[in-house]
């Protein structure tokens, strides 16, 4: 990435988070799209962009989603920086908590007086990034009006920029469930504010289904919506994917152990889930969270396990009545029985595909 960074002629612009971060690269690029640049969509997303250096132009832009990992060693920043929130993730790896934000901050800390850097507000360590920050900080909250930035308001998504009040994008609009896809679309506006008029952010919103593996509607059989949602590999996001639904769901949790707390996932679960199936190493894990939660109580949610991954899925389609939702959200990597999170949600979408 480093080198990367050494070779490119155009603007970059990058992202970082511990959840969102995939949809909302995809979401800035493809809204440069809409609005006629020439874009390279790449990084952690799964395509490098160190080969098509040597054919982009000033005037492109490369949208790049990195990683804690990626960044670590990064002595320079993108021109703009997009950080979508931090919570606890890949302490597997990491050593603490304070190297993985250190690692995140990389994305901004490089920045010159000229660099923009687009923070989350209603999120305590990414708020606390915006007095480090060299450039000009745009931040974004759902949850109160900002002068000068990216927020929510009777029911529409505002800019402040510049002093300058005004309505960008109704929620009723965009097309993807959840209030973790509001803040992702706010801050993709805060990244691409002065290139992409807010009428082409409107119609994208209102047409753009989403990212593969991220709540994503696989079928309906006999009443019953089966979801995938197998980018979910931590709590947060598995917390934020339950969100998205109404009614209580059928889940399908559990996974290869990042040294995570599921603390805070098990308070969800017994709030938002009817019937509980674990499996994988984090199976009697995540199920001793949701037993010591409170207003846990026997059978709500049923509990059960499966030993193989394919079990879990049909025990789900025998237990479903129409009406219910199956939502595969692990809350975990995937490197307990699969190469990665996109194999693990293509081998739910064939066997959902199969029933």
């Amino acid at each position: 990435m480093e080198a990367f960074f050494e070779v490119c002629p155009c603007e970059i612009i990058g992202v970082t988070g511990s959840d969102g971060k995939t949809t909302t690269t995809t979401i800035i690029a493809e809204l440069l799209r809409a609005a006629g640049y020439n874009v390279y969509l790449g990084g952690n997303i799964g395509r490098p962009l160190f080969t098509d250096a040597s054919v982009m132009v000033p005037d492109d832009f490369a949208v790049i989603e990195l990683s804690s990992f990626q960044l670590m060693t990064m002595n320079k920043s993108p021109s703009v920086a997009v950080v979508t929130n931090l919570a606890p993730n890949h302490l597997d790896i990491h050593t603490s908590m304070s190297e993985y934000i250190a690692a995140k901050e990389n994305i901004f800390m490089h920045q010159g007086t000229e660099g923009k850097a687009v923070f989350n507000f209603d999120n305590e360590i990414t708020k606390a990034f915006a007095s480090k920050a060299k450039g000009r900080v745009v931040p974004f909250s759902r949850k109160e009006s900002l002068p000068g930035g990216i927020y929510v308001k009777d029911g529409s998504i505002w800019s402040g920029r510049e002093g300058f009040k005004r309505e960008i994008l109704p929620l009723a609009d965009i097309l993807l469930p959840g209030d973790h896809n509001v803040e992702n679309y706010m801050a993709a506006i805060g990244a691409v504010e002065g290139l992409v008029s807010d009428q082409v952010i409107r119609d994208f919103a209102a047409s753009f289904t989403g990212v593969e593996h991220r709540i994503e509607l696989v079928r309906t059989l006999d009443g019953v919506k089966y979801y995938n949602d197998s980018i979910a590999t931590s709590p947060t996001r598995t917390i934020a994917g339950l969100r998205c639904f109404p009614e209580k769901v059928i889940l399908i949790a559990g996974g290869y152990d990042k040294h995570l707390s599921f603390t805070g996932l098990g308070k969800e679960i017994v709030e938002r889930v009817k019937t509980l199936i674990l499996t994988g190493d984090t199976a009697g894990q995540i199920r001793d969270a949701v037993k010591s939660a409170a207003g846990y109580a026997e059978g709500a949610p049923d509990i059960m396990e499966a030993d193989e991954f394919e079990t879990a899925v049909r025990t789900a389609r025998d237990i479903a009545q129409p009406g219910d939702v199956v939502l595969l959200s692990p809350a975990c990597a995937a490197f307990d029985r699969f190469k990665n999170f996109a194999v693990r949600g293509e081998t739910f979408k064939r066997i959902v595909n199969s029933l």
